[in-house]
């Protein structure tokens, strides 16, 4: 972590502001953190779990001569603290050395944010994006070692700060992450398919099911497949809400992709076509059995470099 990061403000104190600052502390930041919020009992309490050392509902004071701001805001709201930074960048309330960044799962719509709220791609704004998280939320949540071992994307343009990439990507390897940069749009398409398609896909089934007459034997004998495959439905309806709109055009492309491949699927079965089902599923297997072999030797590659 470098020396000159001696004030680190986090605009909203839930799982993943909250795991930051504990990953910070944990790691030997010796900085001060500031919380900020509009809730004063969540910020209150992440100073008596230690969270943070000090905070302030007022955001210019918040902000004040900090070196680092991380938006940590659900992502819809996020657009809106870009607009309130800009602002006050444009009333000099907020200094020409702070470095912003976020960690919303969606970065487009926050890059076209950032261009009409501040004139152009500010060279001090990192988009980032800790692929990390719980279904649980709130700073009661936060875990220190979030991001151990879980990568982080950056998503710096031409016209951001190479010094400004290199000192976010310094605290998040701090916490225990590894970086990996790509550009916004390689970003959202990524997510949509990896992440945001399985959650609208664990909600959907998970509420269909609940609508149905016999939903209480359906849950009473569901299986351990069930709950794996829908423990995400446990997470934040309100983050979920607004990732699908903010990624709504790559979630879109990616919801249409596995409609017509269910489609199909659906149709083999209606013509009882084993063939085209075993083919199917036999694919199905072998992709997931080299995605799982890759992430084992990750983790041994992890473990050695330990």
């Amino acid at each position: 972590m470098p020396s000159s990061i001696e004030r680190i403000c986090i605009l909203a104190l839930g799982l993943i502001g909250g795991s930051l600052a504990k990953a910070l502390k944990q790691n030997g930041y010796a900085g001060e953190i500031v919380g900020w919020g509009r809730r004063e009992s969540t910020l209150q309490r992440g100073l008596e779990l230690d969270v943070i050392d000090r905070y302030s509902l007022d955001l210019v004071e918040a902000i004040k001569n900090a070196d680092v701001v991380v938006i940590a805001t659900p992502t819809l709201i996020a657009e809106n603290m870009l607009r309130q930074l800009a602002e006050l960048k444009t009333n000099g309330q907020l200094a020409d050395k702070t470095v912003i960044t976020d960690v919303a799962s969606v970065k487009g719509n926050l890059l076209a944010v950032a261009k009409e709220a501040f004139g152009e791609v500010p060279p001090k704004l990192v988009l980032g994006h800790p692929i990390a998280g719980s279904e649980k939320s709130g700073v009661e949540a936060a875990k220190a070692d979030l991001f151990v071992n879980h990568r982080v994307i950056l998503t710096p343009t031409e016209e951001t700060d190479p010094a400004a990439v290199k000192l976010i990507q310094s605290m998040w390897e701090s916490t225990g992450a590894e970086i990996a940069q790509m550009p916004v749009d390689e970003h959202d398409d990524v997510l949509a398919a990896t992440s945001h398609l399985p959650h609208i896909l664990a909600y959907s089934l998970v509420d269909a099911l609940a609508e149905q007459k016999e939903r209480q034997d359906i849950f009473r004998f569901a299986a351990g497949g069930f709950r794996d495959f829908t423990r995400i439905a446990s997470s934040d309806p309100t983050m979920w809400h607004d990732i699908s709109l903010a990624n709504s055009q790559s979630l879109l492309k990616m919801i249409d992709m596995f409609s017509d491949h269910l489609a199909t699927l659906r149709a083999d079965i209606e013509k009882a076509n084993g063939d085209a089902i075993m083919t199917c599923f036999s694919r199905a297997k072998a992709a997931r059995d080299n995605f799982a072999a890759i992430l084992e030797k990750q983790n041994q590659s992890t473990i050695t470099d330990e």
